[in-house]
């Protein structure tokens, strides 16, 4: 049976885990409490949940959980065409695995070094540290971007160019408060709009044309 613990977070929950039941067997109540509350509070961060996969055609799901707070036409070196980005921005308190949005094949990956701005502020788009995914299959290309924030300080992507995904997929996770944006062409028939809450894998943000 799977444990729906994401494996990045047992260099952090274990170790806190150990520092309770020690301080708690020297009696040390208060320190034990204070080390037992972290410890709750990362596996609860780490926590990675089955979802229920939507099979509608030409769906597009969100890549993950938290609240849309933008959607704007923009550009990006690599895309050419006119696309759509839809920002969602993940509190500490969302589940920071993020899936894939449609089925299709890795085909370039790329880390782009940059600062911490609040994640979900406007500047984070462009200026944050971030890891862009551009995604392709016969009938669309998207591009995806893991956006670190202002605590989130580790970008985690398993996918590697060639490798080939299904929708609703996970294919990494950022650690402690980010944002996640994806470029939809023009065309897509958007289903969201600012200020929704989604959810990863399970809600559907759009339709391909």
């Amino acid at each position: 049976m799977r444990v729906p613990i994401a494996k990045e977070g047992y260099p952090f929950i274990l170790p806190l885990a150990f520092l309770t039941g020690t301080f708690w067997f020297l009696s040390w109540s208060w320190v034990a409490a204070l080390f037992g509350g972290l410890s709750l509070f990362v596996t609860w961060f780490f926590r990675d949940p089955e979802r229920n996969i939507p099979d509608d055609a030409g769906s597009i799901v969100s890549p993950g959980d938290g609240k849309v707070v933008a959607i704007v036409p923009d550009k990006d070196p690599l895309l050419n065409d006119a696309y759509t980005r839809i920002s969602i921005f993940l509190n500490v308190f969302n589940v920071h695995v993020n899936r894939m949005p449609i089925a299709g094949k890795i085909q370039t990956i790329r880390y782009n070094p940059g600062k911490f701005f609040n994640a979900a502020s406007h500047k984070a788009s462009m200026d944050n540290e971030q890891k862009s995914i551009l995604l392709t299959n016969a009938r669309v290309t998207i591009l995806v971007k893991q956006i670190a924030g202002l605590i989130a300080r580790r970008i985690v992507c398993w996918a590697k160019e060639g490798d080939e995904y299904q929708r609703g997929q996970r294919f990494g996770l950022i650690r402690f408060g980010s944002r996640v944006d994806i470029f939809l062409p023009e065309g897509t028939e958007i289903k969201v709009t600012v200020g929704d809450v989604v959810s990863g894998g399970s809600s559907i943000i759009g339709y391909l044309k």
